[in-house]
């Protein structure tokens, strides 16, 4: 039964609930593992990079301790999205033809931008720096899919036997096989046929930060992403699209803290 529930409320009810149990936690402060209380660094600010099941990308975050445990944050991701179907291919035909993905109709890319928590699980032992502090986030907010039409270079016969010219086309699987494609044409090729795809998104996972300065931020973090849409994405032609991606992903963080 739950399957027939749409992707995207599930994730609306997700996101909605962090955001209600971010603001509504006011836990009081726990200054026992933190030896002087004004070392605390309310600030900070983080950028990473990060690859994940379907690609990689980049995120931002800026958080503000709200007690000693808890940490509100907003972030703002950029990644790349693929379909688990695409396969790099070339035309076996010609020599020094250029690498593409075969039916791969539009390239795919989520800007995320969203708002949650960070709790401690695990203080490091020495909060001026050392040993490593573990931490649980939750987030959740706008999932914006920016969807480009693939252009691909054509073999395209002339009147000379066994010569071929170079067309510019946007990838049609009706007329393009893997025997007249000879490559990837220019990223820049479609961007303004770009369309827009709104959804949500919901994140969970683990932080591992290791800095040895207590102003400074180093962090490995892991976890699991999930987005919706109102509708399927169009990314390959000759596989199943969904209007969703479940995505396993890995990070690095650095940055800095102050007062």
């Amino acid at each position: 039964m739950l399957r027939k529930i749409p992707v995207i409320i599930l994730i609306l009810f997700a996101a909605t609930t962090v955001i209600a149990q971010v603001d509504k936690m006011e836990p009081p402060a726990d200054t026992s593992n933190l030896g002087d209380k004004e070392i605390l660094m309310k600030h900070e600010f983080t950028f990473g990079a990060l690859l994940h099941s379907n690609g990689w990308g980049i995120n931002l975050r800026r958080g503000k301790h709200k007690t000693a445990k808890l940490k509100r944050m907003w972030e703002l991701d950029i990644v790349s999205m693929k379909h688990p179907k695409e396969f790099k291919s070339v035309n076996p035909y010609f020599e020094n033809s250029k690498g593409f993905v075969y039916g791969k109709m539009n390239t795919f890319t989520i800007g995320r931008i969203g708002y949650g928590g960070q709790w401690v699980v695990v203080h490091r032992q020495d909060r001026r720096g050392g040993g490593v502090e573990i931490r649980s986030h939750v987030y959740g907010g706008l999932s914006l899919g920016f969807a480009k039409p693939v252009y691909l270079e054509i073999l395209v016969p002339t009147n000379v036997p066994f010569e071929f010219s170079l067309s510019t086309e946007k990838y049609n699987p009706d007329k393009h096989y893997i025997d007249n494609i000879y490559g990837k044409a220019p990223f820049t090729k479609g961007l303004d046929q770009m369309k827009v795809y709104p959804g949500l998104y919901i994140k969970a996972g683990m932080s591992f930060e290791y800095a040895s300065r207590q102003d400074n931020i180093k962090a490995i973090e892991a976890g699991i992403v999930i987005d919706g849409y109102y509708k399927q994405i169009p990314i390959m032609a000759f596989a199943d699209n969904h209007p969703y991606f479940i995505s396993l992903y890995i990070g690095i963080n650095f940055g800095k803290k102050w007062y």
